[in-house]
This record gives structure tokens, C-alpha cells and sequence, in this order.
């Protein structure tokens, strides 16, 4: 079975540039989330959450909405405040 494509909206790809955060981190956050959460706001959106080594184990936060043929990253940056639940 072939992984879904995944699409950055310019507003990803502008953050990921300007907040320095490597696609593959990005990627791996989507594909390999630590937790997933529903976003509060949006049904259709999934924030996924994953460490970052790289970061001083900092929690990287990508905002996605998955169809049956793709994964569209939103938004995606470090997150201060992020707790695994539980």
C-alpha cells in the first residue's frame, strides 16, 4: 500500500521557512506522531505532535486535514505548551 501524499498550503511552507523547521521533521510528525489531538475549532483538522531531538526535545505541532488521496499540512510549529496526554 502507497503513503499518501503529503501537500504543504503556503502558509506551511512559510512557516516552516521562517521558523527553521526541517521537512523532514515535518513529515515524520505527520506520518509518526507522538499524540494526535482533534483540533478544537475545526472537525476536519488533526493537530499531530511529536518531539524534536533536534530542538532540545522541543514539540513540534503540525496541523493537517487528511483525505482518502492526500495529506494537507496547514500549520506546523513549535509548541511551548504542548503536554501528552495522558
Amino acid at each position: 500500500m502507497r503513503a499518501k501524499a503529503i501537500r504543504f498550503t503556503r502558509h506551511a511552507q512559510d512557516a516552516m521557512a521562517e521558523r527553521e523547521l526541517a521537512h523532514t521533521w515535518v513529515e515524520a510528525t505527520v506520518r509518526m506522531p507522538d499524540w494526535r489531538e482533534p483540533d478544537p475549532v475545526d472537525p476536519d483538522v488533526v493537530r499531530h505532535f511529536r518531539r524534536i531531538p533536534e530542538r532540545g526535545g522541543r514539540v513540534l505541532r503540525v496541523a493537517l486535514v487528511e483525505t482518502n488521496t492526500e495529506i494537507r499540512v496547514i500549520s506546523t510549529f513549535l509548541d511551548r505548551r504542548a503536554r501528552k496526554p495522558e
